[in-house]
């Protein structure tokens, strides 16, 4: 529990900023196995959007632990932590207008349930990037599936540490098998009919 500081109320709120905006904003949570197609799909989608003029940003697994979860590593814990940390930034960028997508394995149901609670009803939707571990590990584009393999990285999703694949997600979308277009329609499609409220700019 936080003690000794106060919630500072800013006159500059959520609701103006998408009246500003013209779009509500939310936060689109993409999880799936390393090589699903998180990021490619998140980038896709924003690059749509911001064609659209809306305010977007991706928040990255890979570009994260760079900066903000640098001092992490992949343990159980570090990796609960790591969702923690990037919920948070997620709610802050909501709360300042954005639609925010996020990519990451966020490999455990719990992690993602409970960043999903940090948000108000109906700003969280988590897409879930379906893609078998083999075509996963085919594609390996960074190479981190044949080093797991090898033994020179430990806790691996999907091969020394479990995947917990979404039970009910609000979109998924089959990146293992189909178009990269056709995902990011899908996508598209749902934000433009559930979650983007088109408002007056002031």
């Amino acid at each position: 529990m936080v003690s000794n500081v106060a919630w500072h109320h800013a006159s500059v709120t959520r609701e103006r900023r998408q009246k500003q905006n013209g779009h509500k904003s939310c936060v689109i949570w993409f999880t799936g196995l390393s090589g699903a197609g998180k990021s490619t799909v998140a980038h896709a989608v924003e690059e749509h959007l911001y064609q659209l003029g809306c305010r977007t940003f991706v928040l990255d697994g890979d570009n994260v632990r760079f900066g903000l979860s640098s001092d992490l590593g992949f343990s159980k814990e570090d990796r609960k932590e790591n969702i923690r940390r990037i919920g948070e930034a997620a709610k802050l960028m909501m709360e300042a207008g954005v639609i925010t997508m996020t990519a990451f394995i966020s490999p455990f149901r719990a992690d993602r349930e409970i960043v999903r609670m940090m948000m108000p009803d109906g700003d969280f939707f988590e897409v879930y990037c379906k893609a078998e571990i083999e075509i996963c590990e085919a594609r390996d584009v960074k190479g981190f599936y044949k080093k797991a393999r090898a033994g020179e990285i430990k806790d691996y999703t999907g091969i020394d540490s479990i995947y917990e694949p979404p039970e009910r997600p609000d979109i998924l979308i089959n990146t293992g098998k189909d178009s990269l277009e056709y995902c990011v329609n899908q996508v598209v499609n749902f934000i433009s009919t559930k979650i983007l409220i088109k408002y007056k700019k002031e």
